[in-house]
């Protein structure tokens, strides 16, 4: 009865969140439009004369910095993985993982300081740039934010798979590697997508150190070496000078849940990849 009742009430938060955040929105969805509001290319809440709430460059701009870090982190974060798990010697994996794991719990506006003070001058010098506070400075950073998140959980599934599926493959002539790409990864790859994708949140979801690698600049573009701006951002930003009750303070309401809903979207995705993959062992 306890169990249920403790299940209950983390329910009840998650739909008072929600609740919380569309009542906000209401006055942004009614006034402004579904529509307008989601599509539209220009964001402008403070402009007297041309006011524009259109989500779009923040939908873009927070899709464009977390593919940059995506793009990075997973090549990285699979070999670091594969390298602990399965090559490194047991006394380097011991030294090497907590190391790792420990990059996890640095707080976001370290990683922010480093990319404001010390990675953005060497992408501006690397790419020819008058200065790096650009998209790939944030993906890059991003990038390095999600590296230990998914080393850690993804190292786990692959440690997870039982030893005598590979005395199994290597009995049968397999090699080593041969044992690892087509017995070891598949039997993990549950773990190892949800790795990924818990990453990518990660990525979805930072604030602070967005908010110090690159120009928060509402544009619509793909551009790498351009100033964005992301939807967490967006609120953290503009929230303080918004008027409690005003449009641009609804508006902000609605990029939450906006937000909320491509978590809830990752999540379900995630899911049904990870029960799709998924293998039971006994």
């Amino acid at each position: 009865m306890i169990l249920f009742i403790i299940t209950l009430i983390s329910a009840s938060v998650l739909v008072a969140v929600a609740a919380f955040l569309i009542f906000g929105s209401l006055q942004a969805f009614n006034v402004i439009g579904p529509v307008e509001l989601l599509f539209g290319e220009s964001w402008r809440p403070t402009s007297f004369f041309n006011q524009a709430f259109g989500m779009l460059p923040l939908m873009v701009g927070t899709f464009l910095v977390s593919f940059l870090a995506s793009i990075i982190a997973i090549p990285i974060g699979l070999g670091c993985t594969i390298y602990l798990a399965e090559i490194a010697h047991p006394r380097i994996r011991a030294f090497l993982k907590p190391a790792i794991e420990l990059l996890a719990g640095i707080p976001s506006v370290v990683y922010g300081l480093f990319a404001m003070l010390i990675l953005q001058g060497w992408v501006a010098q690397v790419f020819g740039l008058q200065h790096g506070y650009v998209a790939l400075n944030g993906g890059i950073i991003l990038a390095v934010m999600m590296i230990p998140i998914m080393v850690s959980l993804a190292e786990d599934a692959i440690s997870a798979v039982p030893r005598e599926l590979r005395e199994a493959s290597y009995a049968l002539g397999a090699t080593r590697w041969e044992t690892m790409r087509s017995v070891v990864l598949p039997a993990a790859m549950s773990g190892i997508l949800a790795a990924i994708i818990l990453s990518i949140m990660r990525a979805v979801g930072e604030t602070m150190a967005v908010l110090m690698a690159f120009n928060q600049t509402p544009i619509l573009t793909l551009d790498p070496f351009s100033g964005v701006q992301t939807m967490t951002a967006t609120i953290a930003i503009e929230m303080g000078e918004a008027a409690v009750g005003g449009l641009h303070y609804s508006a902000l309401f609605a990029v939450g849940v906006v937000l909320f809903v491509i978590t809830l979207l990752m999540n379900t995705i995630a899911n049904r990849i990870m029960s799709r993959y998924a293998e039971a062992y006994r």
